[in-house]
């Protein structure tokens, strides 16, 4: 089975993540979303533009983050710019992006979420980027969180690794919409009908650029800082892999703090 399900009708796409360990990010997935979105920008297979194209998960949570197996001092200086780069075609994608958020949606899969034009959430949705708590940081949720959800909110989330409810998000002008667990899908159904579909799809294509301005510069200065302190600061501490090390050991991390 592959890790992202790629499903299209007219005007929309839907990219529904269906991997393992509640959707844990791999090199794999992040490949198979860029195919799916350059697919959208060139329109193949399509019978009409898509408005709207949603990342969403097959189970119960949406993503649990990055791959740990992945997320070590090796192998990072490959996987960290192709995420990244992922994040760009997100902010390029030709229709509006809606993250469709239902449990846990942590770490990368947060940033995923961010990187999208609005997130609807489920009454039960936890958000957050527990990097920390592994020795590491958030590049993209470092540049993106706090345009979106304000600095002071973002540095505490940043800071101490806590995951929160939606609610707190949707406080912060983060969510679109909450709504309970089962209505989750028929929420999205209604906003595109009701909000996108009755819209030109070449003046949305251009709405939406115009939307993405701010956050696409931010991502084009900022995050080549952040992807070099992280690469280049953090992946040189021994910290760095003793964190990964502890939660794929299931024990507590022994830091160094050097």
């Amino acid at each position: 089975m592959p890790d992202v399900r790629v499903e299209h009708t007219p005007g929309r796409l839907r990219l529904i993540l269906d991997a393992p360990h509640g959707n844990a990010i791999t090199d794999a997935m992040v490949s198979a979303l860029r195919e799916a979105l350059a697919a959208a920008s060139v329109g193949a297979g399509f019978s009409r533009p898509v408005k709207l194209i949603t990342i969403e998960s097959a189970g119960p949570d949406f993503c649990f983050g990055s791959s740990l197996d992945e997320h070590t001092p090796a192998r990072m200086p490959d996987v960290l710019p192709r995420f990244h780069a992922l994040v760009r075609d997100l902010l390029h994608a030709p229709a509006v992006t809606a993250a469709v958020v239902s449990g846990r949606c942590l770490g990368g899969g947060f940033e995923i979420a961010l990187a999208c034009d609005v997130i609807f959430a489920s009454d039960d949705a936890l958000m957050g980027l527990p990097e920390i708590t592994v020795g590491a940081f958030p590049p993209v949720g470092s540049v993106l969180l706090p345009l979106k959800a304000g600095a002071s909110l973002a540095a505490s989330a940043i800071i101490s690794g806590a995951a929160r409810p939606a609610e707190e998000w949707r406080v912060a002008g983060l969510i679109e919409a909450i709504v309970p667990r089962g209505e989750l899908t028929g929420a999205v159904d209604r906003w595109f009908d009701s909000t996108l579909a009755r819209h030109s799809a070449a003046a949305l294509q251009c709405a939406v650029a115009a939307s993405r301005l701010i956050v696409s510069r931010a991502i084009d200065d900022l995050l080549p800082v952040a992807e070099r302190l992280y690469l280049d600061d953090l992946l040189t501490t021994a910290d760095a892999a003793e964190g990964v090390a502890a939660f794929l050991e299931k024990r507590p991390p022994r830091w160094t703090d050097s």
